[in-house]
């Protein structure tokens, strides 16, 4: 038997167009995640890397949506070792390690996280420290499912990928595969494997190469990418094949630029023939002038950036790995 394919977006916030008018402003911004759980199941929450949210914030959330709304939670950025001191990665303070934990017991009673989500940083390079750093992830919730993004090639080219799957398969924790620009040695290949039987997760960040290593002012201007649907398409079989081994799949469109990550969430869910409520005008709006040709999308190509290949291959057809 096939098990659940759940669609989302990371975030709930910065999503335009999606939500009325009159939610947009004052305190009617709270009901704008009440809005959000009426068309998605699960969302994953992003804010958790930048701060960490006091529990009765969390509390909120439960409130707010449905019992059947599922979370998935950012691991905070020193715990993922994007905090550098001296030019070094740091490590998580006693603090930071309570609060982090504090903040997800309101989802845990309630019985709403999914999973915890480590995405680590482009240079956290494979070595025994980084197997530390992931076994302490590990030891650090558990009773929850951990999910790890690795973003540096290290990970999967020639000998390592089989190192690395056995690693997460030893500590029970779910591979994050990823759709991004193929940009040099800190973005990885497209590539889905079942490490978990508990979970598969996959994370779209939009293939736009002229951002991707932009520091900009906006998280969103780097996620500047509206999908067609034959790009995603290209995931389709193997997010199939996945589901019908027992495994749930959770699939969480990261491209959080205007609305597009909405637009490509009701997208997926319409090519894996996976049951939505209909979109909201202004986002038929948006797939209308896609089709139309009249919806200007992102330029493709790097301006430049860590290990950039001049002419790097996109994620298509015939590229991405399966490994269930």
């Amino acid at each position: 038997m096939s098990a659940p394919i759940l669609v989302g977006t990371t975030n709930w916030v910065d999503h335009e167009n999606f939500y009325p008018p009159e939610l947009e402003k004052g305190r009617r911004q709270r009901e704008k995640l009440s809005y959000y759980a009426r068309f998605f199941p699960f969302v994953e929450v992003d804010t958790t890397f930048y701060g960490i949210p006091k529990p009765q914030v969390v509390d909120g959330w439960v409130e707010r949506t449905p019992e059947s709304f599922r979370f998935n939670v950012k691991a905070y950025r020193s715990l993922t070792r994007h905090e550098r001191e001296a030019g070094k990665p740091r490590r998580p303070t006693a603090e930071e390690e309570r609060d982090f934990k504090a903040a997800l017991e309101p989802l845990r009673a309630a019985g709403r996280l999914t999973a915890v989500i480590y995405q680590f940083p482009p240079w956290f390079k494979d070595s025994p420290s980084a197997r530390d750093v992931c076994a302490e992830a590990r030891e650090r919730h558990p009773d929850d499912v951990v999910a790890i993004e690795f973003r540096h090639r290290s990970w999967f080219d020639g000998e390592a990928w089989p190192r690395t799957e056995e690693l997460l398969r030893e500590l029970d924790a779910v591979f994050v595969g990823v759709d991004a620009p193929q940009l040099g040695s800190a973005t990885a290949p497209p590539h889905l494997a079942v490490t978990s039987p508990r979970l598969c997760i996959v994370r779209f960040h939009g293939r736009n190469r002229r951002t991707w290593y932009l520091k900009a002012e906006r998280t969103a201007d780097r996620f500047d990418y509206l999908y067609r649907p034959e790009e995603l398409r290209d995931w389709v079989s193997a997010i199939r094949a996945v589901s019908d081994a027992g495994v749930p799949v959770q699939l969480a469109l990261n491209n959080n630029r205007s609305d597009y990550a909405v637009v490509n969430a009701f997208d997926l869910a319409a090519l894996l023939g996976v049951p939505l409520p209909p979109p909201p005008e202004p986002i038929r709006r948006t797939m209308r002038e896609r089709e139309q040709g009249g919806h200007r999308r992102a330029a493709r190509r790097p301006t430049g950036g860590p290990g950039v290949d001049p002419d790097p291959p996109a994620a298509g057809p015939g590229q991405l790995e399966l490994d269930v």
